[in-house]
């Protein structure tokens, strides 16, 4: 049976998402093989121009009705949204009901099996917040879409794999936001998927501890003591293999995070930091629990790059290709 295609999105149009796609259709066109692009055509158009690509160079521009590939040319679907005005290197809330529609559309597009995966370009928080996006970022508002209680938010490269407990809020918000039942559904998610979507049958998994030194015996907090390491035992009693929490500072060094399959984080900066140390530019930030594979880039929108050239399109083609991957299991051991 074909396999159904993967479905892109822009991001923000002011920034570099429609450059990541046209630079990389340009030196790997191999990587848009059966996707679809779900944005104005106008967006890449307008673009591509900026960019100075000659009409031999840009890639032909085919709209669709639905996600579907049209071979040798990036094919873009309009899903019905009015693209706004865009200024590159000028966010504007004009675009915002664009961007969320399209993120809307893809992802029902991929509830609907229409399209079997989503790539996702990054989008500007504080602009779509300001037009009334009620989401800190896609991972909450695809767990919304889709009804999923609890999804987790993962980035992996060839170096490291890391997971959150909690994803996007204020540092001070985060020992209050840790729940043992919480923690437990972040270890039992991360454990199910990486043996569904990566082919990894035992997962090893660490549990990062919050506090410094683990707390040292709850000296410098307790959260070790009483969140942390009662979920980290009742994920061994479930059948996982889970060690921890232990500390940050050590648990990231070479020879300690290659025992381990993924390394479950408390918090966005403690997991991403690491993360991007060691492979900027080549990691995938993947959303768990979700019935499709949701893959994005592992950058910002940066703006001020936006139609200078000047950009890396390598974790677009990262997402692209693990999505592929993703997807392909998917197919081989379907939910």
């Amino acid at each position: 049976m074909p396999l159904t295609p993967i479905v892109v999105t822009v991001g923000e149009p002011a920034g570099i998402g429609p450059d990541c796609i046209l630079l990389a259709w340009k030196h790997r066109p191999e990587a848009f093989e059966k996707t679809c692009v779900c944005a104005p055509a106008a967006w890449l158009a307008e673009r591509a121009a900026l960019l100075g690509m000659s009409p031999g160079a840009a890639p032909p521009l085919v709209d669709v009705d639905g996600p579907e590939a049209a071979p040798g040319a990036i094919a873009c679907w309009n899903p019905g949204v009015e693209p706004g005005q865009v200024a590159p290197g000028q966010p504007s809330s004009a675009t915002a009901p664009a961007v969320i529609g399209c993120i809307e559309a893809a992802a029902r597009a991929c509830m609907d099996g229409r399209a079997a995966a989503m790539v996702t370009g990054p989008i500007d928080k504080s602009v779509l917040r300001d037009a009334g996006f009620d989401f800190p970022g896609h991972t909450e508002f695809l767990a919304h879409l889709t009804g999923v209680p609890r999804v987790v938010m993962m980035l992996a490269s060839d170096a490291l794999r890391v997971a959150l407990v909690t994803t996007h809020m204020a540092l001070r918000d985060v020992p209050g936001a840790l729940d043992g039942q919480g923690v437990l559904e972040t270890l039992l998610i991360t454990a199910r998927e990486l043996a569904r979507r990566f082919g990894i049958e035992r997962p090893r998994l660490a549990l990062c501890a919050l506090n410094p030194h683990g707390g040292e015996a709850g000296h410098f907090g307790d959260e070790e003591i009483r969140v942390l390491a009662p979920a980290a035992r009742r994920a061994r009693e479930a059948g996982l293999d889970v060690t921890g929490p232990l500390p940050a500072d050590s648990l990231f060094a070479a020879g300690r995070r290659e025992a381990f399959d993924a390394i479950v984080c408390c918090y966005h900066d403690q997991a991403l930091i690491p993360l991007k140390a060691l492979s900027f530019g080549d990691a995938v930030n993947i959303t768990l629990g979700l019935p499709f594979v949701r893959a994005s880039v592992d950058h910002g929108t940066a703006p001020e790059r936006a139609g200078t050239g000047e950009v890396s399109y390598s974790s677009l083609v990262a997402a692209l290709e693990m999505a592929r991957a993703m997807r392909s299991r998917q197919a081989e051991k379907p939910s």
